[in-house]
């Protein structure tokens, strides 16, 4: 079963290779636990108490809980999967907690970083090449999710207002306005759009067979134009979220503005962005005071 839920991962929820390899290393680790703990490789046997013992025995390797709650993760997927194929009916995992983690701050990248992105990226003058500039312009220029991206439908993006409806976590809609780039952007693109041959429009963005856009394209598109002109270490398209939020931050807009353009459920999430404000303010008081 293990090989079927991979492959659901790949082909039905378009999860990246390197993501399911990291599936196929934690679930492999577990079960050859299993198999010591209960002297049995029965999938349908396996009870909360072995995987606490597991994460018990993780734990005692001294790896990270941020490493071991992603393997807790990973399990989840695996039984959820499980349920739902009515391979067993019973989720050991459902009572097994995330350990405690220190909240890292968000990646984001400098003002003057993200004005020389946009100002040196280049894109053929084709679908594809619009498209891509669009997925860069709206991450940016909204702070939307990568879900909330792909399920951007036509009708969402108002040309009279120059702002899109998004619908985010539990069919939580909002708006948010569009800045003249962005805008400009999506005009073009919807040009280009509109000479495709296919009958069915329904989503804002989408492959050249009509088909709506995948997170591993979103990926791909931030990855490929982020590395060869920004030195991050990390290219995900949280990253652009991340960054959206601390620059309107910095600008002086406050945070439940922001906590709303976010689709943030809790002002506790939004605040996390406050911490790089304050090391901003203590970068420029190092290099500005003279007892610094």
């Amino acid at each position: 079963m293990r090989e079927s839920f991979l492959k659901y991962l790949q082909f039905e929820k378009r999860v990246s290779l390197h993501t399911i390899k990291s599936y196929k290393n934690d679930l492999n680790q577990f079960f050859e636990f299993y198999k010591n703990y209960a002297k049995i490789d029965n999938l349908k046997e396996v009870d909360k108490r072995a995987i606490r013992s597991w994460v018990i025995e993780l734990s005692l390797k001294n790896l990270s809980n941020r490493t071991i709650n992603r393997k807790i993760a990973s399990l989840k997927s695996f039984f959820k999967f499980l349920i739902q194929r009515k391979i067993t009916i019973i989720n050991p995992t459902s009572n097994i907690h995330a350990l405690k983690t220190n909240q890292p701050l968000p990646h984001f990248i400098k003002e003057k970083d993200i004005k020389y992105l946009f100002d040196n990226i280049t894109f053929k003058n084709d679908f594809n090449g619009n498209r891509d500039l669009l997925i860069l312009e709206l991450l940016y220029g909204t702070g939307i999710r990568i879900s909330e991206l792909i399920n951007l439908k036509t009708k969402d993006l108002d040309n009279h207002k120059k702002e899109i409806k998004v619908l985010g976590k539990r069919g939580k809609e909002r708006i948010i306005p569009l800045n003249n780039s962005a805008f400009a952007q999506a005009i073009k693109y919807e040009k280009f759009k509109e000479k495709l041959n296919y009958k069915n429009k329904e989503y804002l963005l989408c492959t050249e067979k009509g088909e709506k856009i995948y997170p591993m394209l979103i990926s791909r598109v931030v990855k490929n134009n982020l590395s060869s002109l920004i030195n991050s270490e990390k290219y995900n398209p949280h990253l652009l979220r991340h960054t959206f939020a601390t620059h309107i931050l910095n600008k002086g807009a406050d945070l439940n503005s922001i906590k709303e353009l976010l689709g943030h459920e809790s002002l506790a999430a939004t605040q996390v962005y406050t911490h790089n404000s304050i090391e901003k303010l203590k970068e420029t008081f190092r290099k500005s005071h003279p007892k610094a």
